[in-house]
């Protein structure tokens, strides 16, 4: 599923559950962006598969006829959408905040927030409860997954169409780059790395190649729905490899003078360089998590040494920019 059709399908079912009166279809087609505005019968037929899709996952929509109107009203009843009460043990309790603390960033709390404040701007009433700001347990509406490897997003698409994909890849320890072409099965985080885990069409065996190391983009081969996951596959154990000995090494970063206090207060060392700039003796051990760091801190930071670390964040940052 393409993100502009999951965008639209979920302002559907924001505008559908927001509303205190059933809307006729032509409110849905300006108040929900997406649908085409200038052929009807394209939008009939948008819509009607829409409602169809939503129906087909469980979603209830009701058609409401009033005989005063002409055309019929549409609207999904929180109390048959909503989720009864769940009690949960300690432990899936406890594994539900670790999700929670591992979703971050995602494309539709945009949306999804957006979606209430065109639904207002057209006059439709919406129920406060599912304002921007509101939400389950009182929180945003906003899903969020935080991964700084940009090859995070393309191969969650990728998993979730079941498609194919290819990418170049730094093996452990290698300079070397090759290319793989990949049927992913599911990405997996152990500790702090993000893995995809697939049958690996070169090698012709799974395999688990790190985020971190896929450089350039990720492309997509195939149609959606081409990939089969093995049933009783355990993904996390083909990310369970051995612990990489962890040697501690110094990285020697240039700091923008009065920025990054966190990273100052981490290093061992902080000098004054020239031209605005100070000079920070930093700890680490994985080259790629450095690199994530720093990548994420911007133009307030500049790795000088050693090589492979400020390799690795040159890469970062040509794959975030592609």
């Amino acid at each position: 599923m393409s993100r502009r059709k999951t965008e639209r399908l979920l302002n559907l079912v924001i505008c559908l559950l927001a509303t205190r009166r059933p809307l006729p279809a032509e409110q849905i087609r300006h108040a929900v962006p997406g649908y085409d505005r200038d052929s009807d019968e394209a939008f009939q037929r948008m819509f009607e598969r829409d409602k169809n899709e939503l129906r087909e996952i469980g979603i209830p929509i009701d058609v409401v006829r009033d005989p005063w109107e002409d055309e019929p009203g549409y609207r999904i009843e929180r109390q048959s959408y909503e989720l009864p009460e769940i009690t949960l043990e300690p432990d899936e309790a406890a594994v539900l905040g670790m999700a929670a603390q591992v979703w971050q960033r995602a494309s539709l709390a945009e949306a999804a927030s957006g979606a209430l404040l065109k639904l207002r701007a057209g006059g439709v009433h919406t129920d406060d409860a599912l304002g921007v700001g509101g939400g389950l347990g009182g929180g945003a509406l906003e899903l969020r997954v935080d991964t700084r490897d940009p090859a995070f997003p393309a191969l969650w698409q990728a998993v979730r169409d079941r498609k194919a994909v290819r990418f170049d890849y730094r093996g452990a320890g290698s300079e070397n780059v090759h290319t793989r072409t990949v049927e992913p099965w599911g990405v997996v985080s152990r500790r702090g790395r993000w893995y995809v885990a697939g049958y690996d069409r070169d090698r012709e065996a799974p395999r688990a190649f790190r985020l971190s190391r896929i450089t350039g983009p990720v492309a997509t081969l195939g149609k959606p729905g081409s990939v089969q996951v093995p049933e009783g596959v355990d993904l996390r154990a083909m990310v369970a490899f051995p612990d990489e000995p962890a040697s501690e090494r110094v990285a020697v970063v240039r700091v923008r003078r009065g920025a990054c206090e966190g990273l100052r207060q981490l290093a061992r060392t902080v000098r004054p360089g020239g031209d605005g700039w100070d000079e920070a003796e930093l700890p680490f051990t994985d080259p790629e998590r450095l690199a994530g760091w720093m990548a994420s801190l911007g133009s307030d930071v500049e790795v000088a040494g050693p090589p492979d670390a400020r390799e690795a964040v040159i890469r970062r940052l040509k794959g975030a920019l592609a």
